[in-house]
């Protein structure tokens, strides 16, 4: 049956079906992702059946973005304008979207986001000072509500002498995605530009290396339930971890062993280092108590109890406070000294929403140019962003300069400051969101104070963290997948 098949067809067909395959084959085979995909290295302790199917996954998707970017017609606009074009609806050519000026950067056309949960997101209500913006600025903003733009338009490609803002970013430096459960905290090395690490709800704690190639350090295992906090020494020479199985662990990073169990009656819930002495570490659990313990010896120092589980935990940068978050909203400020470790409580902050939610973030800052001070972040469960200017002279007394409302998270979902490097004058906050992407806000603004997403996870994003450098931007999602960003040069 095969004979008179080959007698139909002619040898100049033959040769160009041969091309073809040949053509083919080459796409598949000699595609760097592919091998990219297959070559990676699996751990020891990991389930083989489980990195080969990993692999086989990876490798489809290589090879699928590999002929939409050979079908792609928006070369050189980066990474977003190309994640637009792959998520572009069916009729894309017919529609005339008009380029409205914004601000994510000239990286190509913020596309809105279908979600329910976004369109929440985007709708912040906003309750501050008077509108710090021109009215020709203010009405741009009110015509950013269903679509991000960039400062040029896509079709505009003439160079730009301004700078980039401080929340515009080229794209992915690099992805972890090893860790099979949720990552819930994630930081780099203190005054480290590319040490990084994150803990996992697995009980696992994971240290990176971002600078290329980058590579996962060690592999810290002891904890039998979620890691809920951690920190590193000074020197980055230690990391303090907290858990869910009510222990406290003290690890050697270089070694990987850990070198201190303090184990407690309750879960806990979040850890510091002290800034000026590494020899105390400060906890807080679910039984409402702030503990202080000696890093040598193990033993409790002091301890204060407050009305609330301590939830979010940071120090100022002398070390003679301490700012927590309870699981009711509410905000306290605890002296302590440097060389006893005597805590006392001086101030509390009560959350003026009628539904109290826990505080999944307190994070200090030593100025900001809004406050013309120090600073700092509180975020809660439900949404409530709440920004509060610290008076060291009144032992830390806080004074709220401004809140911005945002949809409730059913996570423990956190937020940071974003660096002020831009000529711009703003003040912006970065957090995660229920519906995979990475919002970044402008408090200086107050309608439509979201100014940028970042979107690439495929869960829920839980962590944020910055590098010292303020060139990297880390989020870690519910899947286990952590994507470093890169973020874009400034003037």
């Amino acid at each position: 049956m095969a004979e008179p098949t080959i007698s139909k067809s002619s040898p100049e067909d033959h040769d160009n079906e041969l091309k073809e395959n040949i053509e083919k084959k080459k796409d598949s085979t000699a595609n760097p992702e592919f091998f990219s995909c297959m070559l990676q290295p699996s751990p020891a302790n990991s389930d083989p059946n489980y990195i080969a199917i990993r692999r086989f996954l990876l490798h489809r998707k290589a090879e699928s973005g590999v002929l939409r970017r050979k079908d792609w017609r928006c070369n050189g606009k980066g990474y977003v304008a190309y994640r637009n074009y792959i998520s572009r609806p069916r009729n894309w050519e017919n529609l005339q979207i008009p380029s409205r000026s914004s601000t994510p950067g000239n990286s190509g056309r913020w596309m809105p986001s279908p979600s329910p949960v976004s369109q929440l997101l985007e709708s912040d209500s906003w309750n501050s000072f008077k509108d710090l913006r021109s009215p020709s600025q203010a009405s741009q903003a009110l015509s950013r509500t269903t679509s991000y733009s960039s400062n040029a338009s896509d079709t505009d490609d003439r160079p730009r002498r301004r700078s980039e803002p401080a929340y515009s970013f080229v794209g992915m430096h690099c992805i972890f995605d090893q860790c099979k459960a949720m990552v819930t905290v994630i930081k780099f090395g203190h005054m480290s530009s590319d040490l990084l690490a994150y803990g996992a709800s697995d009980g696992s704690l994971t240290v990176c290396n971002v600078s290329m190639p980058p590579s996962v350090i060690k592999q810290l295992i002891g904890h039998s339930k979620d890691v809920t906090d951690f920190d590193f020494s000074t020197n980055n020479q230690y990391i303090a971890s907290s858990s869910m199985d009510k222990t406290v662990r003290v690890w050697d990073i270089s070694r990987g062993l850990c070198i201190r169990v303090i184990y407690g009656v309750s879960s806990q819930l979040c850890i510091r280092f002290h800034p000026v002495n590494n020899n105390f570490l400060s906890a807080g659990n679910a039984k409402k108590e702030i503990n202080v313990f000696n890093f040598s010896t193990g033993r409790t120092v002091n301890k204060i109890v407050v009305d609330g589980e301590v939830t979010a935990m940071d120090h100022d940068h002398t070390g003679q406070l301490i700012f927590c978050g309870d699981g009711q909203g509410s905000i306290y400020t605890v002296s302590m000294n440097s060389h006893t470790g005597v805590l006392s409580r001086t101030h509390r902050n009560r959350s003026s929403s009628k539904h109290r939610s826990a505080v999944t973030t307190v994070q200090y800052r030593t100025f900001s140019l809004l406050a013309r001070g120090p600073v700092l972040l509180a975020f809660t469960r439900d949404g409530s962003l709440s920004f509060f200017s610290v008076s060291l002279e009144m032992k830390g007394y806080l004074t709220l300069r401004c809140s911005l409302k945002l949809a409730p998270r059913l996570h423990s979902i956190r937020a940071s400051f974003c660096p002020l490097l831009s000529l711009e004058k703003g003040e912006y906050i970065v957090a995660g969101s229920e519906d995979a992407n990475v919002y970044f806000y402008d408090l200086t603004r107050p309608r439509n104070t979201c100014v940028n997403k970042l979107q690439g996870h495929g869960y829920p994003v839980i962590g944020i963290a910055w590098n010292h450098g303020e060139n990297l931007l880390a989020s870690s999602d519910f899947g286990g997948t952590v994507i470093v960003w890169k973020r874009a040069k400034t003037a």
